[in-house]
């Protein structure tokens, strides 16, 4: 059973960074106003995080690449958390994205769970039902 849920997660999640992914590509300059003052090149950033996510949604689907991808994406969106924070306090308006707390508030606090579910659904984690199972390195 839970490796069924697992693998409705994962697509989901793919599905999900593979939507994102489109749009940094192909609108980068939407999500410049969110983009953190502390970070270089921020267009060039944009479209890299794009490329990171369709990468990922990709990994994320491949047998081999799993758990990397699960890593990796977990670590994509503790990196991006900042420019959330950013649009929240600052109260940046993206259309049609809402700029009220109703929206920031559930998002902030989702983040956390975005990271428990890239590591579950590669099955890094089991968490909340025990540590994840060791694996033969031959099956990743």
């Amino acid at each position: 059973m839970t490796e069924r849920i697992r693998t409705v997660m994962r697509w989901t999640m793919a599905a999900f960074y593979i939507v994102a992914g489109a749009g940094h590509l192909l609108r980068p300059d939407a999500f410049l106003p969110i983009v953190p003052d502390w970070v270089p090149f921020p267009r060039e950033m944009i479209l890299a995080t794009g490329v990171c996510e369709l990468a990922g949604a990709v990994a994320l689907l491949t047998v081999r690449l799993r758990t990397l991808a699960g890593v990796m994406l977990a670590l994509y969106a503790l990196c991006v958390w900042p420019a959330n924070i950013k649009h929240a306090i600052e109260g940046v308006h993206l259309p049609p994205i809402p700029d009220s707390w109703w929206y920031h508030g559930p998002r902030l606090a989702f983040q956390p769970v975005l990271i428990w579910w890239a590591l579950f659904c590669a099955g890094v984690i089991d968490w909340p039902r025990g540590r994840a199972a060791p694996r033969d390195r031959k099956s990743l």
